[in-house]
């Protein structure tokens, strides 16, 4: 998690391995398109600037956070994309509909990648505030979406190895 004690896009760059020769997938919620726009500018640059070329990015949009996981499934069912990253934004309101859009997506987004046994990766923010996803799409604590770009190419060597 990013906090004021820990920016988490922080990385040591010759720890990253090498996306060259992969296809990703990112699927973008459209709710809250100023913060998910920024986190899917970051994942981008990040998987350019290690090896993934521009062509081998696929881009797809969806409505909302929950939608991801279909997003991503659609993706998935595409054998030549080895990893998906699914970025959203909820921002906590006054009623529960944030705990289940949450959680609906977390545990989906888990099942999708059990299934296809790719990475499937959660680059959702869960805020409570627009102040504090503002601040991880971008702002002081980093990029959530660099974070799942470094994430899916991590798990990709693992899976490799």
């Amino acid at each position: 998690m990013s906090s004021s004690l820990k920016n988490l896009s922080d990385f040591n760059h010759t720890s990253i391995p090498s996306g060259a020769g992969k296809k990703i997938g990112i699927v973008v919620a459209e709710w809250n398109i100023a913060i998910t726009g920024a986190l899917r500018d970051g994942a981008i640059k990040t998987l350019l600037e290690n090896g993934v070329v521009e062509n081998d990015i696929v881009l797809k949009y969806v409505p909302g956070s929950f939608e991801l996981t279909l997003g991503a499934q659609f993706l998935c069912e595409d054998k030549a994309i080895d990893a998906v990253i699914t970025l959203g934004c909820v921002i906590q309101g006054e009623t529960r509909h944030f705990d289940f859009i949450c959680d609906a997506v977390a545990h989906g987004v888990t099942n999708v990648s059990l299934k296809y046994n790719k990475p499937v990766i959660f680059g959702v923010l869960t805020p409570n505030t627009l102040e504090q996803a503002q601040d991880r799409a971008g702002g002081k604590h980093g990029n959530k979406g660099d974070e799942a770009a470094v994430t899916a190419l991590k798990m990709l060597s693992f899976k490799r190895a």
